[in-house]
């Protein structure tokens, strides 16, 4: 077997099991010691960790191994395997606009860019009814969900005790650059996670928060 010239790996940070899973920051590292930082959807880091196993997959094993729906399998796929050949994340055969389940993947070991930190932007969905508009703004909202708590779960960890507000500008500093969380969301966040005890009020002052282990 050949070996794999690129090796995706999820945030340090869900390595170590302290954040959720569902991190959409993909590690991308060559042979030869480049390594970018890739920054997709959820699907998306599903699909590239399959190339750790295997150099190639049809895009029927890939259905199967995710179990990823059509829609949203094709959706994911085509910004990782369109655009400038040596910017594709991703190699298809044949060559086509298409995607048809016999259609091969494999990863570009020629893949070049500039820039360190890459964001992969999801295909727009188009033609959406109603519901589906519905279903794909809740998907995105899940996902930042866990974002969100993750990185709440990362300042608290560290800093122990904080007060509400300075809780909020470090999470928002933290996820700026992927997406602006609102206040109001974070705050939820902050809740569901006292709800389940990750975190707790200070006796004090129930404006601060404390980190429970």
């Amino acid at each position: 077997m050949a070996d794999l010239n690129a090796i995706f790996y999820g945030t340090p940070s869900s390595r170590s099991k302290e954040t959720a899973s569902n991190s959409s920051l993909t590690s991308l590292k060559h042979s030869d010691g480049r390594k970018h930082i890739l920054s997709v959807t959820t699907y998306q880091m599903c699909i590239l960790m399959l190339f750790n196993s295997r150099t190639q997959w049809t895009y029927e094993d890939m259905k199967s191994e995710t179990d990823i729906p059509d829609k949203d399998l094709t959706r994911a796929l085509l910004p990782l395997s369109m655009g400038k050949v040596s910017q594709r994340v991703l190699i298809k055969e044949p060559k086509s606009m298409n995607i048809e389940p016999t259609h091969v993947f494999s990863v570009n070991d020629s893949f070049q860019s500039k820039l360190y930190k890459i964001k992969i932007s999801p295909l727009a969905a188009k033609g959406e009814s109603e519901p589906e508009r519905k279903e794909t703004r809740m998907k995105v909202d899940e996902d930042r969900r866990y974002e969100i708590e993750a990185a709440i779960v990362r300042v608290m960890k560290a800093r122990k005790k904080m007060q509400h507000n300075i809780l909020i500008t470090e999470v928002t500093e933290q996820l700026k650059s992927r997406f602006m969380p609102s206040p109001t969301v974070i705050k939820k966040r902050i809740e569901g996670l006292i709800d389940r005890d990750y975190l707790a009020r200070s006796q004090e002052d129930i404006k601060t928060y404390t980190y429970v282990a």
